[in-house]
């Protein structure tokens, strides 16, 4: 890291010598894994059976631990006063729905690949615009969030990524012309994530107190990686479930008329769900960033 010489070091007050929360980070790690395991293998061993029911108590009784012990520690692990907070908990939420929607990469490459027999090399390829439309317009964000403020910016970048996942969603057209929208979809969902990203976190750490930054700045990189884990478990997990019993979505046949090959349509129809439910959780970050982030928060003058 470079220094400025002469430049006075800025340090926030400090409580006491620090003390690692042991019994708050056990808590939740047990609790967020037991959990994992719900999602991703409960339609597999059986929402009801014995393993499943007791992971859920087991997330129950370890995630109201967790919440106990955080809320009368004095150093917890995760400081919930941090979402007293409305502006830094909008932000937190809508970072965490936003990464959720990583699921979408993974249903629509599993759709081309076994609705469309398109190898993984195939797949990926259509995704070499997401990772270019990221690293082109990361800056862009930059300035956006400069001369709007990050209300803006963030509400932008979830519509994008909004419009890039409805893109990713008819999978009732030809193959061909789905990879034609791929190809678009998947540029911006990287734009929209590009927009998005330095708006809200300068959001959600500019509400905070210097000695709540450091806190504040873990916590929301915390929501990144649980909101993209979930994301893509529960994505996987209701595309698993549909496309292996493809008689509970058969009513889609009679909305939306599939062209090309009949052989596929449970996979075709498992990857329209999976993606709605996407769409979701992006609708849902948008009200979360439009009531609880203020309009002018970030803007430069």
């Amino acid at each position: 890291m470079l220094m400025v010489k002469g430049t006075p070091e800025s340090k926030a007050e400090t409580k006491g010598a620090y003390k690692f929360d042991l019994p708050g980070v056990l808590t939740f790690m047990i609790s967020m894994v037991a959990l994992q395991i719900v999602v991703t293998q409960g339609n597999k061993m059986g929402w009801t059976s014995p393993l499943i029911m007791g992971l859920i108590a087991v997330v129950v009784i370890f995630g109201t631990l967790f919440f106990r012990i955080e809320n009368t520690s004095g150093q917890p692990f995760v400081d919930f006063k941090l979402f007293q907070n409305p502006t830094y908990t909008g932000a937190t939420l809508s970072n965490f729905l936003l990464n959720g929607v990583a699921g979408t990469l993974l249903v629509s490459l599993q759709l081309v690949q076994l609705g469309g027999n398109m190898t993984a090399q195939q797949a990926g390829g259509l995704t070499l615009g997401y990772a270019i439309a990221i690293i082109a317009f990361i800056r862009v964000g930059e300035k956006l969030l400069q001369r709007f403020g990050a209300r803006k910016p963030m509400i932008w970048g979830c519509l994008i990524v909004g419009v890039s996942i409805v893109m990713l969603s008819p999978a009732n057209l030809l193959l061909e012309d789905y990879n034609t929208l791929a190809i678009i979809g998947y540029t911006l969902f990287g734009v929209g994530l590009a927009f998005y990203a330095t708006p809200s976190t300068d959001a959600a750490l500019s509400a905070l107190p210097a000695a709540q930054a450091g806190s504040g700045a873990g916590i929301y990189k915390m929501a990144s990686s649980l909101g993209a884990a979930f994301g893509v478990a529960i994505s996987a997990a209701i595309f698993t479930a549909l496309s292996a019993n493809p008689e509970s979505i058969a009513w889609l046949e009679g909305v939306i008329t599939f062209a090309g090959r009949q052989d596929n349509l449970a996979v075709r129809e498992a990857a329209i769900i999976a993606l709605m439910f996407n769409v979701f959780m992006v609708v849902v970050a948008i009200m979360s960033i439009m009531l609880t982030v203020p309009k002018f928060v970030g803007k430069k003058n």
